[in-house]
């Protein structure tokens, strides 16, 4: 496996571990704080980071096994491709990308995971960009037609965001979410990014 950190990143790193100081978050979970601030510049993750059912674990885990990868915007895809190419090689596959244009009622991203969910029902699951695609992934884990080791749910902005963070978190599946209207596609590729980094540790 390649080096997968520089020292600019670790600069950065320890410039935020200052700035931090003492926090409440476990090791590994700050591990993931850290990269979105990273990320971010933006310190308030610090405190939004959401987790339920041990998925740290269980998607280090799915990593390892090399589990299918499904995101539901190309902008993830690009943000950790590197990554896994350097590591696992677990194939990654964008929902949005699966199908041509929507069903009737939905939208593209959401029509097309909906087509993942069928093919890949034990699938790694990030969700960074479209509520959509959120809500139609928890209505087919509550319909029991899917079951991913765990689901990062993190998309941003103000319509259905929060609806479909809360369906998430309705569910009994272990999940990593961001608290509130934050988080998108670069958000996303950090939380993973920091687990395939643990996933190797």
């Amino acid at each position: 496996m390649s080096n997968l950190t520089n020292p600019i990143i670790e600069k950065s790193f320890a410039i935020i571990d200052n700035i931090i100081g003492e926090h409440s978050l476990g090791k590994e979970e700050y591990q993931i704080a850290r990269r979105i601030i990273h990320t971010t510049a933006d310190f308030e993750y610090l405190n939004l980071l959401y987790l339920k059912g041990n998925p740290i674990s269980l998607i280090c885990e799915a990593i390892r096994n090399k589990t299918p990868i499904i995101t539901d915007v190309s902008m993830i895809k690009e943000g950790i491709k590197t990554m896994v190419k350097n590591t696992f090689e677990n194939e990654i596959i964008v929902a949005v990308q699966q199908v041509e244009t929507a069903d009737k009622g939905k939208t593209r991203t959401e029509t097309g995971l909906l087509k993942c969910c069928a093919q890949y029902p034990e699938g790694i699951y990030i969700i960074g960009n479209a509520p959509t695609a959120l809500l139609a992934l928890c209505a087919q884990i509550n319909a029991g037609k899917v079951n991913p080791p765990a689901v990062i749910g993190v998309p941003v902005g103000f319509v259905s965001v929060l609806e479909s963070k809360e369906a998430l978190r309705k569910l009994d599946v272990p999940q990593i979410q961001i608290n509130g209207n934050k988080g998108g596609s670069t958000v996303s590729s950090a939380i993973f990014n920091a687990l395939i980094l643990l996933s190797i540790s």
